[in-house]
């Protein structure tokens, strides 16, 4: 683990510095939204430009990798995103920010496609698990702090925007430096979403339903906290906790979905994370610290759910469906995430900032409810043919899905992968 980690450490801090820009940029624009008086619904359609981005960019970047190189596209998508984080603060119109976010979401996906070559590329195949990991809790780390970034003094409006163009544009110094090997991007063999409903009906609903609550908590967030009135260091750490609570949660979760009945923890874990929700509806009269401890907990429960439906997939896949399942699944939560903030960001307006949780309340209820019912159709997997779990983040992309499915598959890995 420790040689594989020294040949990507350049990659590990280019990594972490564009998730901590990406991680600020996030919550900035949501804050920068409400005080231009978009209302929720337009923010909603504001920030789901992102997740647009971000299907586009899965599906436009390994074509450009072939033509120029993985060096190239990193060097060409950074400049982008740190010219449209600084074009935010000048042209502040709805269309535009749409505009700016999906262009945004196109080359953060196109980054995170070419970072994640990289680091399967550099494993070996007893280190690929653990530095996955290692890799995910990086950007869990490093988009949780960026959210504290908002307490910057910014008297003129343009101190913040210009912090991520900042740094994004550092982000490429370490990745321009490393030495490690060009990385190739596989192309499996196709696999249909109604193939793999019918092998794992579960995982195909629970990642559409992850990108819909999760692309509303991340986007919405910080207008629910500003509606009910609190300054931006109460959202910064609204919005940070989430991030390092997972961080927390992911090695408890990981050893406990490894050795039970992934439905079961599934089940517990979606009912648990929309009881918090709807506790949260209540939280707004309270004092912040209970709220605080709501916002890390949901985090904590909610971000897991994620991984686990990718490893339940790989559980019932064949070896030669989980590459291309991989990529599909990834698809279907992006597609949950751009309607998730428009539904959201429309009922908060029309019923007030507590519709933020007893949407996301629905939403995890709902999992918990399929999962539940999918336990009494069919009998689980042996726990001794059940595949490793490993932390997924909300910015992954086919590639690292991909790479977790071919250590499942090849049975790679004999210890467990999680730290």
């Amino acid at each position: 683990m420790g040689a594989g980690v020294r040949s990507v450490w350049a990659l590990f801090i280019g990594v972490a510095v564009l998730a901590l820009g990406n991680g600020l940029q996030s919550t900035l624009l949501s804050v920068r939204a409400i005080d231009a008086d978009f209302g929720a619904t337009i923010t909603g359609y504001v920030m789901a430009g992102y997740f647009v981005g971000t299907l586009l960019g899965s599906i436009v970047t390994p074509k450009l990798i072939e033509h120029v190189g993985h060096i190239r596209v990193f060097a060409a998508f950074a400049s982008i995103i740190s010219t449209s984080a600084l074009l935010h603060a000048v042209f502040v119109d709805p269309v535009a920010w749409f505009t700016f976010r999906a262009i945004t979401g196109l080359c953060i996906a196109g980054l995170y496609i070419v970072s994640e070559s990289w680091v399967n590329s550099a494993a070996t195949n007893e280190t690929r698990g653990k530095m996955l990991s290692a890799y995910m809790l990086i950007i869990f780390a490093s988009m949780g702090v960026g959210q504290l970034l908002l307490n910057v003094p910014d008297h003129n409006g343009y101190v913040q925007f210009i912090i991520v163009s900042a740094l994004m544009s550092v982000a490429l110094v370490p990745m321009s430096l490393a030495r490690t090997p060009v990385p190739e991007i596989n192309n499996p063999r196709p696999v249909s979403i109604a193939d793999i409903y019918k092998l794992s009906p579960l995982a195909v609903i629970a990642c559409f339903f992850n990108g819909l609550g999760q692309s509303v908590f991340f986007s919405l967030g910080a207008v629910y906290g500003n509606a009910l009135g609190m300054g931006l260091g109460q959202v910064s750490v609204l919005m940070a906790l989430p991030m390092l609570g997972v961080i927390a949660s992911q090695f408890p979760v990981g050893m406990v979905s490894d050795r039970f009945d992934r439905r079961q923890v599934m089940t517990v874990l979606a009912f648990i994370t929309a009881s918090v929700a709807y506790a949260g509806v209540f939280a707004g009269q309270l004092p912040f610290l209970y709220l605080a401890g709501l916002f890390a907990l949901f985090g904590a429960l909610s971000l897991p759910l994620y991984s686990i439906a990718l490893a339940h997939a790989n559980d019932y896949l064949e070896n030669d469906q989980m590459l291309g399942a991989a990529g599909k699944l990834v698809l279907l939560f992006g597609v949950g995430a751009i309607a998730g903030p428009v539904i959201a960001g429309d009922l908060m307006d029309r019923f007030g900032p507590h519709a933020f949780f007893v949407f996301l309340g629905g939403v995890y209820g709902l999992i918990g409810i399929f999962a539940l019912y999918r336990m009494t159709r069919r009998a689980s997997v042996p726990l001794e043919d059940q595949g490793d779990w490993v932390l997924m983040s909300t910015q992954t992309t086919s590639v690292a899905a991909t790479a977790i499915a071919i250590e499942t598959a090849e049975g790679w890995e004999e210890e467990p992968t999680n730290f």
